[in-house]
């Protein structure tokens, strides 16, 4: 649960800084007639995130047992993918995420007032169809219940009241150090995610080793304790793990990890500074004048 409760929140927050952004320098330009626009944009992403999240539960029922777990393997491998790819990306645009859309905001405008349905469409549905992709597999990988989707919820929920709180003035945050934990901590499920991947080809017959266990330490971690729930609901841990599993887990989190902390503490650029550096013209307004 506290794994999909990050993942929410995570990609929550992201969604919910792009539409605050918009919306304060839409408000602080004069230009609140095209809010409705940008809420257009945002339903629509929402209402396609809801059906792939459907498609991706009711569309591999009536599979067979080795092609549902061929399926989400490779579902599993892509959020992955996906996930690892928002985490640099983000690493690396915190800063001059305002400015960014500020341009995007304007050109918008200059091409016609709809096309900032898509802008607001295209940044919502990213975080949304990242979102969808990454709890299916952690659902699938917890045997199914609500439990999973519970946290995603919870952290959605939870990302919008910083969103809004942070519109308001309510709330100033740290976008570099918040990006930087949650990235870190979203490595470490990431792993959990495609070790799990790893034991569906597996299943499925796709890969080898389903047999060959690096460790076997189900009687001392039973599955149903309370500990045990809460090491497979937070980094996927399974009690019985193949060497092919395990080679995964260490050979994603090793790599990936120490890039992305070499990443985070890169010193900004001149650029990027330039970027995130308020605005006297065109600047959102002190609510949504958010710290990178």
């Amino acid at each position: 649960m506290l794994g999909n409760y990050l993942i929410g929140l995570r990609e929550g927050l992201e969604a919910a800084l792009v539409v605050s952004i918009l919306v304060a320098y839409l408000v602080k330009t004069s230009r609140s007639h095209l809010l409705g626009r940008v809420w257009a944009g945002v339903g629509a992403a929402v209402l396609l995130s809801l059906g792939v999240g459907a498609a991706l539960t009711f569309g591999t029922r009536t599979l067979t047992y080795q092609a549902q777990e061929a399926i989400g393997g490779l579902l599993s491998i892509v959020a992955v993918g996906l996930v690892t790819w928002m985490v640099f990306w983000m690493a690396g645009n915190a800063r001059s995420l305002r400015g960014e859309l500020h341009a995007k905001v304007d050109d918008a405008v200059d091409r016609g007032g709809w096309t900032l349905a898509v802008v607001a469409f295209l940044a919502v549905a990213r975080e949304g169809l990242e979102t969808a992709l990454f709890v299916w597999s952690a659902v699938r990988s917890a045997g199914g219940g609500a439990s999973p989707l519970l946290g995603a919820l919870l952290g959605i929920l939870t990302a919008v009241l910083l969103g809004w709180l942070i519109y308001r003035g309510a709330l100033r945050l740290n976008l570099a150090t918040f990006f930087t934990w949650t990235g870190a901590a979203l490595i470490v499920v990431a792993a959990g995610v495609l070790s799990y991947g790893v034991h569906d080809l597996q299943e499925a017959g796709i890969l080898p080793g389903l047999d060959a266990l690096a460790f076997d330490v189900t009687e001392q971690v039973p599955p149903g304790s309370w500990y045990g729930t809460l090491l497979k609901g937070t980094v996927n841990f399974s009690p019985a793990t193949t060497w092919l599993e395990v080679i995964a887990w260490v050979g994603y989190v090793v790599p990936v990890m120490w890039l992305f902390l070499r990443t985070v503490r890169r010193p900004a650029s001149p650029a990027d500074a330039r970027t995130s550096a308020p605005d006297a013209r065109t600047s959102a307004p002190a609510a949504a004048d958010i710290r990178a």
